[in-house]
């Protein structure tokens, strides 16, 4: 067997129907309770191709399909292994433009694409607008942050670990165009956490960010 064809027979989830919707649950929770950590354990034995997560592949199997067109970023997309994986269990349509998916993965908070190159949705038909899921396993905290907003019990404070760099100000921008903007995952070792686009951000990011 050679070795692409290895990869796209890494296991997914045992219990595709099950798993999928436990996982589901936890990302919709993770929306309606912004920065809040939701766990997801129990993915034995989904295996995922390097470099990518476990969990962010987890994110990947239960919010992906045939419809779905999703972006890599290079890293991800550099070697075939990942793309294989991808289309193998889901039949996701890969796509070499940020803009032009509707589901964007990045490896690590570092290569995000900005949020202003992610599809924004239009005002008629915000549904159309991105997700972006950051694999954020061993990320550091960037800043102090209070979270505000729908699905927020008064405020939030949270580190921002797993943001990238200069998020802040992007964050801003892409409230301002609501119900247009990008909805953010991030995925973490066993939880995932969630900024959908109508949650506001106010504090500071560390200067060395």
């Amino acid at each position: 067997m050679s070795t692409v064809n290895a990869q796209n027979h890494l296991p997914g989830f045992a219990d595709p129907v099950h798993d999928a919707q436990r996982v589901f649950r936890a990302v919709l929770e993770a929306m309606a309770r912004p920065t809040l950590a939701q766990p997801i354990l129990g993915l034995a034995p989904l295996q995922t191709p390097a470099p990518l997560g476990r969990v962010a592949g987890a994110v990947v199997l239960a919010l992906c399909d045939e419809q779905t067109p999703v972006w890599l970023d290079k890293r991800l997309g550099r070697g075939s292994d990942v793309c294989a994986w991808i289309r193998f269990h889901t039949g996701a349509r890969l796509v070499e433009r940020p803009e032009d998916a509707l589901f964007a993965v990045a490896s690590s908070p570092s290569v995000a694409p900005p949020l202003a190159d992610l599809a924004q949705g239009t005002d008629e038909e915000p549904h159309l607008s991105a997700t972006l899921l950051i694999d954020a396993v061993g990320a550091r905290p960037i800043g102090a942050f209070t979270a505000t907003g729908p699905g927020v019990n008064g405020t939030a404070h949270w580190d921002g670990a797993g943001l990238p760099g200069g998020f802040l100000t992007q964050w801003e921008a892409n409230r301002a165009g609501f119900p247009r903007g990008v909805d953010v995952i991030l995925a973490g070792a066993n939880e995932v956490r969630a900024l959908p686009r109508t949650t506001k951000l106010t504090g500071h990011e560390n200067r060395s960010a």
